[in-house]
């Protein structure tokens, strides 16, 4: 599910500022960048954010600032080793060691490096960045819940589709059997004089007509599997595998319905459903 959510905090001279955001995905996979000298706290930062959003690809932006933020040092040997360096050149060049300035040795990326971590800013560091990373997941969620009171009440829809179109296969379905029964009288009728004919062949044929065309199992299952679904929508826990199993469930009773249609109306019943239930999938990949 798509979300996004921007947090700040303060914790003595640091500042972070914190925003992740979601898109859908099968599983929960974090993203993390900018932490700096935080790195360590990586795996940590991830646990939380997976925590908060359980399934969907974060990413994770952290800004820190502050007065040791990206502190640095001199290197001394360094700075020594490459004013050596340069006035060589200079001599060579024929030029004096006066050539050679300041602005020249601290060219050399080696020069000026990060200082040593200070603990005590670098616990505030990561305090500022818990809670700015909790004020940014308190308004990613938000906008999922928005976003997910929205998708709940799209899929409602599209499940109250399906009922109306099981209900039109109920009530087409016994007049198709009706036709298939009569269409089976009048064959029977023909063979009247056929030698050899079995008695009661046509309660036999009649019969095995019926199992093969009822689709009485199927819409009832069916409706079971939509209920479920509902009750799914309504649950305050994740959802999202759940949903995703009912719908394959739906799935297979549709393609049962279509495959024992016989009959262009129920046939054309079980294509809108298949494309109902196409629109439901689709929308069932946005829950977690």
């Amino acid at each position: 599910m798509t979300g996004f959510g921007r947090g700040t905090a303060r914790e003595g001279t640091a500042e972070a500022t914190v925003e992740a955001r979601t898109v859908n995905g099968r599983f929960a996979e974090v993203t993390v960048r900018g932490l700096g000298e935080l790195a360590e706290h990586e795996a940590a930062v991830q646990g939380l954010v997976k925590d908060a959003i359980e399934r969907g690809n974060a990413t994770v932006h952290v800004a820190v600032r502050g007065a040791a933020a990206g502190a640095l040092r001199v290197d001394r040997t360094a700075a020594a080793a490459q004013g050596d360096l340069l006035r060589e050149a200079a001599t060579a060049a024929g030029l004096g060691p006066e050539a050679v300035t300041l602005a020249d040795v601290l060219r050399a990326t080696d020069v000026l490096v990060p200082a040593p971590p200070d603990s005590a800013h670098a616990e505030a560091t990561w305090a500022a960045v818990r809670a700015a990373l909790a004020d940014a997941l308190d308004r990613l969620d938000a906008m999922r819940q928005a976003e997910g009171a929205a998708l709940r009440d799209d899929l409602a829809g599209h499940l109250d589709a399906l009922d109306a179109l099981v209900a039109e296969v109920e009530a087409r379905a016994p007049a198709r059997l009706d036709a298939a029964r009569q269409r089976l009288r009048d064959r029977l009728a023909d063979l009247a004089d056929v030698p050899d004919l079995e008695p009661g062949r046509l309660e036999i044929e009649a019969a095995l007509l019926s199992d093969k065309l009822d689709v009485t199992e199927e819409t009832v299952r069916l409706r079971s599997h939509l209920d479920q679904f509902r009750q799914a929508l309504d649950a305050a826990e994740p959802v999202g595998r759940r949903l995703n199993f009912l719908s394959q469930e739906v799935g297979r009773e549709v393609n049962t319905i279509g495959s024992k249609a016989n009959d262009a109306e129920i046939t054309r019943l079980s294509v809108s459903m298949k494309e109902t239930l196409e629109k439901i999938r689709e929308q069932v990949q946005n829950v977690v």
